[in-house]
């Protein structure tokens, strides 16, 4: 009989030594929360860059587009709804039907505010301008300005 408690004694002493000690459950989800709340994190600023991203690529395709609505007569098209085929059919001959259609699919309302004179003090000389701001309403709108130096 003493020889088997030693035994049993040996090999719970044994049993004991091999065992490492290991993670809780509750330390398990806790390291699962914080792992998933940094990957809902990561993924959230993934998908605001998108957006940003895709925000700035249409505002630069757009502003491309906008070039073509900056010709010398714009200041006359206050108030106006326009394609750039309208605006651009005085200056250029579209020969291509697939071009003319793509120009007339782009469109524009125009809207001009009051015009701006810049002038300088009267104790100095410089030159004199009258400014022009160009609104250019779509999705993506776009401003722009016309500058006419009258006088140096």
């Amino acid at each position: 009989m003493i020889n088997l408690k030693k035994n049993y004694n040996r090999s719970l002493n044994n049993f004991s030594k091999t065992l490492r000690p290991a993670f809780t459950l509750i330390e398990i989800l806790v390291a699962v929360s914080i792992l998933s709340m940094a990957f809902l994190y990561v993924l959230k600023v993934h998908t605001d860059n998108r957006k940003h991203i895709i925000y700035l690529s249409e505002r630069n395709k757009n502003s491309l587009q906008d070039s073509l609505y900056l010709t010398k007569n714009i200041l006359r098209h206050h108030k106006d709804t326009k394609t750039a085929y309208e605006i651009l059919q005085r200056h250029i001959k579209v020969k291509e039907d697939q071009s003319r259609e793509t120009l007339k699919k782009t469109q524009r309302a125009i809207f001009i505010p009051k015009e701006i004179k810049i002038i300088p003090p009267p104790d100095r000389p410089g030159p004199t301008a009258l400014v022009n701001e160009v609104k250019l309403k779509d999705a993506h709108s776009s401003n722009y300005w016309h500058f006419k130096i009258q006088s140096f």
